[in-house]
């Protein structure tokens, strides 16, 4: 099974990459100028998110395998240097701070292989840190997101022991193939994206436009979807999903709802497939002719909401992403809660 390989390792926490990331957390409250502006005030929102992806819930153990992402959104975060290099949004934009922490891991089809399955997928797993700001106009109905990426791809993630350790315990088949992972290399990137309502109708139902872009050492690609809501929700651009700070008074306690996505993708890099591009010593990668330029993806969500907790289960499908792959889907839960 292709649980995530935090679970049930200590050192995990304790790693270099790991001690890294919370360096990066600390930089986020290092002393800067104060990013409220009278035009551009800074949300009081105090929200923490944990999710967690995994693709057994479909029977498979494959591609992309296992995830899990904390996300922290506070206002101290505002008085990060990094902001300076992140856009601000339009005037009358309120902006939120935020460090999201993020785990994946891959694999090719086969895990049980002692050899490079050439063709396949390779091993890969990265670890990296993305400090953001999220500024929306709610009364224009808009959201520009930018953030900053830095973290390591490759086995300083330690993937290899975390699946090896969990598939022990659960008396599944053992990976043999991380040996051959993706090598060490940095993570460094710069992601902008941007939300828009293009319907709605009442507070029962709304379509959202979004488009993004990325330039890094791990993604490099543009991006386009909509977003269909349908339910007893609040306004997708009153808050991140669940209650918080004044929004508490305004809003609807209780959300039940049900979201569709879709979104088309062109690739430009891809350092999970591809290796890292400071790095170029991995033992096996594919070739750029390899890669699947175009990739769509699926998303459909089930939310429930109440005051401060939010909860939410996700069914993703993703088409092939290089030649000769299959299609993959996978489930993910998220847990987001405001204080």
């Amino acid at each position: 099974m292709g649980l995530p390989a935090g679970f049930g390792r200590y050192h995990f926490l304790m790693n270099p990459t790991t001690r890294f990331l919370l360096g990066l957390v600390l930089l986020g409250l290092l002393p800067a100028a104060y990013a409220q502006t009278p035009d551009r005030p800074t949300s009081p929102d105090r929200l923490i998110q944990y999710t967690f992806a995994n693709d057994a819930f479909f029977r498979t153990d494959y591609y992309f395998t296992q995830g899990m992402s904390l996300n922290v959104v506070l206002p101290v975060f505002a008085r990060s240097p990094v902001n300076k290099i992140l856009l601000p949004g339009p005037a009358g934009a309120v902006n939120r701070y935020g460090i999201k922490i993020s785990y994946d891991g891959f694999t090719p089809l086969r895990i049980q292989d002692d050899t490079i399955r050439r063709g396949d997928r390779p091993y890969a797993s990265y670890i990296y840190a993305s400090l953001y700001r999220i500024a929306t106009d709610e009364a224009r109905h808009q959201r520009l997101t930018s953030g900053l990426d830095l973290g390591f791809i490759g086995p300083a993630a330690g993937a290899k022991g975390f699946q090896t350790y969990v598939h022990r315990l659960i008396d599944a088949p053992t990976p043999r193939g991380w040996d051959f992972q993706v090598r060490n290399d940095l993570v460094l990137g710069y992601t902008v994206g941007y939300d828009k309502q293009l319907l709605a109708a009442g507070r029962a139902a709304e379509l959202i436009g979004s488009a993004q872009a990325s330039v890094g050492t791990l993604n490099t690609f543009g991006e386009a979807g909509l977003l269909l809501r349908v339910g007893k929700m609040d306004p997708y651009f009153r808050n991140l999903g669940t209650q918080t700070g004044p929004t508490r008074t305004v809003g609807q306690k209780l959300q039940l709802y049900a979201s569709g996505q879709v979104q088309g993708r062109v690739v430009g890099y891809n350092a999970t497939m591809q290796g890292g591009l400071l790095n170029r010593s991995s033992p096996y990668t594919l070739s750029a002719r390899q890669i699947a330029r175009t990739v769509g993806q699926a998303t459909t969500s089930l939310v429930a909401a109440y005051g401060g907790v939010s909860l939410r289960t996700s069914a993703v499908w993703i088409t092939p992403e290089f030649k000769g792959s299959r299609r993959h889907a996978w489930v993910q839960f998220g847990l987001t809660a405001a204080f």
